[in-house]
C-alpha cells in the first residue's frame, strides 16, 4: 500500500513505562485514541503491547508506531530488532517504522533494504522517518523502494515548521507532530492564551487545534485521565480564520529538542 489514512491525533508514550502508565494508555484508548506512537528507545514497548491487549480494543482499530534506534540501522539488526520489537507489543505488526533520527553515521539505502523486506514479511505497513529535514526527506524518497510515509518532528506555535509542511505536502509525506504542546510551555504562549480564552477552552485544546489545521497530526504525551479527555476534546475545537492568523503571526522561533549527536545540519533554531 502506498497510503495510510492516520487519525487525525495520536498519543505519545515517552517515558511511558510504569503500571500507572499502562493505566493511563489503556484509558486513553477507552477515550477513543488509536494512533499510538512509541520507540525502542523507550523502553516501553513491552508496558504499550500490555495496555493495548488489556484495553480490549480490536487491533484492527488501531495504528501502532515504534521507532529503530540508531544502534539498530546496521542492516544486519534492522530485521531482528524489529522482530524483538514486535514480541514486546505483543503484535504480529507495527502499521509504521521509523528511523528514529538521520544518523550521520548510516547507510540509509542499506537500511532501507531491510526495511522493505519487513513489508514483504508482513511484520510492518509502512516506513517512516523522524526528525527529518527537508533535504534529507529527498533523499530519503529517492533510494527507498516503498514510499516514505510520515515525517515525525517537533512542531508547535514556536517551531511552526512552515518551510516543511509545503515541502512534505508536494512529496505526499505525512508530518506527525511531537511536542505539540511544549511540554507544558504552551502555557507561557499569550496568543494561544488569548485564543483559549476566547473559545474557553485549554491552551492545550487551541495548540492541538492549531496543529490538525495544518493537517498535521499531534501526538501529545500524558497518562493522567484528565489531560487525555482534555487533549482528545481538541479535535472538536474549530478555531476561527482570525485565531489561525494569530498563531500564525508568532515570530518565535524556539527549538525544545536538539542533541548535539545526532541532529541533523540544516535544523534552524
Amino acid at each position: 500500500m502506498n497510503t495510510i489514512e492516520l487519525p487525525k491525533i495520536g498519543l505519545g508514550t515517552m517515558f511511558a513505562n510504569s503500571e500507572k502508565a499502562k493505566e493511563g494508555l489503556i484509558k486513553a484508548l477507552q477515550i477513543g485514541f488509536r494512533f499510538i506512537d512509541t520507540a525502542q528507545i523507550y523502553f516501553n514497548e513491552k508496558t504499550v503491547g500490555m495496555a493495548i491487549k488489556e484495553s480490549g480494543i480490536s487491533r484492527d482499530d488501531l495504528t501502532i508506531a515504534t521507532k529503530l534506534w540508531i544502534s539498530n540501522f546496521k542492516p544486519s539488526k534492522v530485521i531482528k530488532s524489529t522482530v524483538k520489537s514486535l514480541e514486546r507489543l505483543g503484535l504480529d505488526h507495527v502499521d509504521l517504522l521509523y528511523l528514529h533520527w538521520p544518523f550521520k553515521f548510516q547507510n540509509v539505502e542499506a537500511t532501507f533494504k531491510e526495511m522493505n523486506k519487513l513489508i514483504k514479511m508482513d511484520k510492518i505497513k509502512h516506513i517512516a522517518v523522524s526528525n527529518y529535514t527537508p533535504e534529507l526527506i529527498d533523499k530519503a524518497l529517492s533510494l527507498c523502494e516503498s514510499p516514505i510515509i510520515a515525517n515525525q518532528i517537533e512542531m508547535h506555535p514556536w517551531l511552526q515548521q512552515k518551510e516543511l509542511l509545503l515541502h512534505h505536502k508536494s512529496k505526499n509525506v505525512k508530518v506527525v507532530a511531537y511536542y505539540p504542546i511544549m511540554h507544558g510551555q504552551i502555557r507561557k504562549v499569550p496568543e494561544i492564551l488569548q485564543v483559549a480564552a476566547k473559545h474557553k477552552v485549554s491552551p492545550y485544546q487551541v495548540s492541538l487545534a492549531w496543529i490538525m489545521e495544518k493537517e498535521a497530526i499531534p501526538i501529545p504525551k500524558s497518562v493522567t485521565e484528565s489531560h487525555l479527555q482534555d487533549n482528545f476534546n481538541s479535535i472538536n475545537l474549530k478555531l476561527e480564520k482570525n485565531d489561525i492568523e494569530l498563531i500564525d503571526s508568532i515570530t518565535i522561533q524556539k527549538r525544545l529538542v536538539k542533541p548535539s549527536f545526532i541532529s541533523p545540519k540544516g535544523w534552524k533554531k
